[in-house]
């Protein structure tokens, strides 16, 4: 009996000698004093003479493990994280039992590389053979298996393709020694609005035009809103008329940082107005952000009644032109971490925005939630690696085409401090592609420009996505965001309300549409095409998606109670023309119909069909034919 339990012991001897090879108290004197040296540089914060240092004591004596594990630690505060994994390996190999606390960092930096894998098995042999007996310690290290478990299965989930991450430095016009970040662009990419520190302190906004595809040289932005004191984190408008952004402990905030609006104007930008006590808290109120039609602001808050740590509010523009009270986005969205950095993109349904709490990678990490029909948000998806990282990411911009992104970093290539750099977003993870319509709204009679409100409606969904009101002399912008159809209104009282059509679901170009709207007063004979008013072919039926059209056609009856009208329908001349006219009578009634069941008088309401009789393009191609198949409404009386 007691001879196994004395080969068990010998056993057990020899695992011992054999895993430890290391021994303190034998190295090298002279090592030792290196060591020594390089681990005060390194306090110092000399980093590469205390590498210089290491790397001399090693060649002394090549079995110095603790020599090797530090320039495994310094490597990895320069952000070296390849040569920081050599090193830590170079002592596991030597001295597995000695090393095994170190396993921690050599797992941060496994995990730097993207090998979450080796970085998961790393912190489970920790875990198993040596746990930190510090409970802080020992959070950490869970913390780190969590992110790396989530980085595991992500990979899983989501087969690596030929997506390329490769950021691009937007280059000198741009960047230069200063620090450079939060970019932002308008719709049509032409403008680069961004925050520049400057003497490492004073922050201004900047911005630079584009020119045949090249930044040109950024000056600082002209007119009153940049002063003495700090300016960032801002946002500039689709259209580029307004300029959101936050400034901390001035005289006329709230709190410690508020969010400030400035219009831009004839000579340069205006004086920046508080945003008021409804926004902003007498807490931190920044990083604000506006939606395309500039109806919604999103911002992070650290104001009482929120969820936890920071928050992401939305506050509407009401119709009196000021802002409502703020909204927490929900648990949906908001934890009790922090949610920082909204940005809205311009389809308008996208947001983009970093949490600490949410699963992911560690740190703070971008996702993306998008608007559904009814408004509410969806879970919030992890951009992936490597977007995200085991670092803390910051704000995200992600121009119109849906693919191009802009961030801010410093990464070891750039100019100095952080720069501006752009990249692929991966496919999976974009908006929607967004193209726009802008132009002017006139008074068809006197040519002069009218404010006015532009309406764009999902025909499927029977959902409003944007609204916008002109500037005075009725110039407007508005986003299409591709894959649907929508209806193109635009309203004033007192005219009959413009109606359009864009067939985004199936296909589109890259164009941009340049519309001008003559809108024409409520009067005798005006008369307007009801482009959003659909059949089936040869059929009478309203289909569904007419629905919008027609409910502005009752709200336009509504608000004017003496006017009549005549609906007429007209068809191409495409069979006979006895079945045109009866077809084209048929579709008016049905018209007519709907506006009786929603409450209209039919003694205000008149049909006509007048089939083929009245084209207003040739019939010899499609495009003349889908013209001519038209509704039209005509005041009679008033």
């Amino acid at each position: 009996m007691k001879k196994p339990f004395l080969l068990v012991i010998c056993s057990c001897f020899l695992l011992t000698l054999s895993f430890c090879q290391y021994h303190p108290e034998k190295i090298d004197k002279k090592a030792q004093a290196l060591y020594g040296q390089a681990m005060q540089r390194a306090e110092d914060g000399n980093l590469a003479l205390a590498v210089g240092l290491l790397q001399n004591a090693i060649s002394i004596d090549p079995k110095y493990v603790e020599a090797y594990l530090s320039l495994g630690g310094v490597y990895g505060q320069m952000k070296n994280a390849r040569s920081s994994v050599e090193f830590y390996e170079k002592a596991f190999a030597i001295d597995p039992v000695f090393s095994m606390e170190y396993k921690l960092p050599y797992s941060i930096n496994l995990a730097s590389l993207g090998e979450f894998q080796k970085a998961l098995d790393a912190i489970n042999e920790l875990l198993e053979k040596k746990p930190p007996k510090n409970e802080t310690s020992l959070k950490a290290t869970q913390y780190r298996k969590r992110c790396y478990e989530f980085a595991v299965d992500y990979a899983k989930k989501n087969p690596s393709t030929n997506y390329v991450f490769a950021p691009k430095n937007v280059g000198g016009n741009i960047n230069t020694a200063e620090s450079e970040y939060f970019p932002c662009l308008t719709i049509d990419g032409s403008e680069l609005v961004f925050t520049r520190r400057l003497n490492s302190f004073n922050e201004d906004f900047f911005y630079s035009r584009d020119s045949d595809n090249q930044w040109q040289k950024a000056k600082p932005m002209e007119g009153n809103v940049n002063t003495d004191q700090n300016e960032g984190a801002q946002n500039i408008s689709q259209d580029g008329q307004w300029l959101v952004f936050t400034g901390c402990n001035r005289r006329d905030g709230f709190g410690s940082c508020d969010i400030y609006i400035s219009y831009l104007e004839k000579n340069g930008w205006s004086q920046a107005t508080n945003l008021g006590g409804r926004i902003n808290s007498d807490q931190w109120e920044s990083q604000p952000c506006l939606s395309p039609d500039k109806r919604d602001l999103y911002f992070a808050s650290r104001r009482h009644g929120g969820l936890g740590g920071s928050d992401i509010y939305v506050s509407h523009l009401l119709d009196n032109g000021k802002w409502g009270d703020p909204e927490n986005l929900g648990p949906e969205v908001n934890t009790s971490g922090d949610e920082q950095c909204p940005f809205i993109h311009a389809d308008n349904q996208t947001l983009y925005f970093t949490s600490n709490y949410w699963p992911g990678y560690g740190d703070d990490d971008l996702y993306y939630i998008r608007k559904g029909p009814g408004g509410a948000w969806s879970k919030p998806v992890n951009l992936g690696y490597p977007i995200n990282t085991i670092d803390r990411e910051g704000t995200l911009f992600v121009a119109s085409d849906a693919k191009t992104a802009y961030y801010s970093s410093d990464r070891g290539e750039g100019k100095g401090g952080l720069d501006i750099y752009s990249f692929e977003l991966r496919e999976d993870v974009r908006p929607f592609k967004t193209l726009w319509v802008k132009g002017q709204v006139y008074d068809k009679k006197t040519s002069k420009g009218l404010p006015s409100a532009v309406e764009l409606i999902d025909l499927t969904a029977k959902q409003l996505i944007t609204k916008v009101q002109t500037d005075e002399q009725g110039n407007y912008l508005i986003t299409l965001p591709v894959g649907k159809d929508y209806a193109f209104n635009v309203n004033r009282k007192g005219y009959l309300f413009y109606s359009d059509n864009y067939s985004l679901s199936v296909e589109s170009s890259d164009s941009v549409y340049q519309k001008n709207i003559p809108l024409q007063p409520i009067e005798v004979n005006a008369s307007i095409v009801l482009r959003n008013i659909f059949f089936e072919v040869n059929k009478y039926v309203l289909n569904p998606e007419s629905q919008v059209e027609l409910d502005k056609v009752v709200q336009l009856l509504s608000e004017n109670p003496n006017v009549k009208i005549q609906i007429s329908g007209h068809t191409d001349n495409v069979g006979k023309p006895a079945d045109n006219l009866i077809l084209s009578n048929n579709r008016a009634k049905a018209v007519i119909n709907y506006l009786v069941q929603k409450g209209i008088a039919v003694q205000r309401l008149t049909a006509k069909g007048f089939g083929e009789t009245q084209p207003i393009a040739p019939n010899t191609t499609d495009a003349g034919k889908a013209q001519n198949r038209r509704t039209e409404m005509k005041v009679i009386s008033k």
